[in-house]
C-alpha cells in the first residue's frame, strides 16, 4: 500500500493526470462489500489533501459500516463518453484501489494498492490501460 504522496513522488506526471480526472467532478462511483461479500455501490466525494486520498461517510451509513468491517474499497469518475466525431480528445477514466482506514468518526484515508487511467490512443481506435502499483511502478497497455 501507498499514501497518495508517494504514489506522486514516484510517477508525478501519471498522478497529476490520475488527480485531475478524480477530482473534475464532485461525484464519484466507490465499491465496497456487503457483510454477505456482494459489491455495493454508492456515491463518494473525495479529497485529495496533505498528501492523502480522503473520504467521508454520513454517521451510521452502509457504506462506511462495509469500511469498518472490510475495508477494501474500490473508487471510479468520472464516467462520460468520449466526444462524438473525436473519440481521440476523450480524458478517459480514473480508477484507485485500496484499503480504507477511519482516522475520525466517519472520515478514511485510502491506502492505494492501484491506481488506474482508461483512456483511448490518439486515433481514437484503441483502448489505452496505464496502472500504476506501489512496488512495480507504472505500465501501459493497449487493446484493440
Amino acid at each position: 500500500m501507498a499514501s497518495w504522496a508517494e504514489f506522486e513522488a514516484t510517477e508525478p506526471d501519471f498522478a497529476a493526470r490520475s488527480r485531475a480526472l478524480l477530482t473534475a467532478r464532485k461525484h464519484l462511483t466507490m465499491a465496497t462489500i456487503r457483510k454477505d461479500g456482494s459489491p455495493r455501490i454508492s456515491g463518494t466525494e473525495i479529497m485529495i489533501e496533505g498528501g492523502e486520498l480522503r473520504i467521508g461517510s454520513m454517521p451510521s451509513s452502509v457504506k462506511g459500516l462495509d469500511l469498518r468491517r472490510d475495508p477494501r474499497v474500490a473508487i471510479h469518475g468520472p464516467s462520460s463518453d468520449p466526444p462524438a466525431g473525436t473519440p481521440a480528445r476523450w480524458r478517459g477514466e480514473a480508477k484507485v484501489a485500496g484499503i480504507a482506514r477511519e482516522v475520525e468518526p466517519d472520515r478514511f484515508v485510502i491506502d492505494l494498492d492501484e491506481v488506474v487511467i482508461t483512456r483511448l490512443d490518439r486515433a481514437g481506435s484503441h483502448l489505452i490501460i496505464e496502472s500504476w502499483r506501489p512496488g512495480r511502478g507504472h505500465r501501459l497497455q493497449e487493446r484493440e
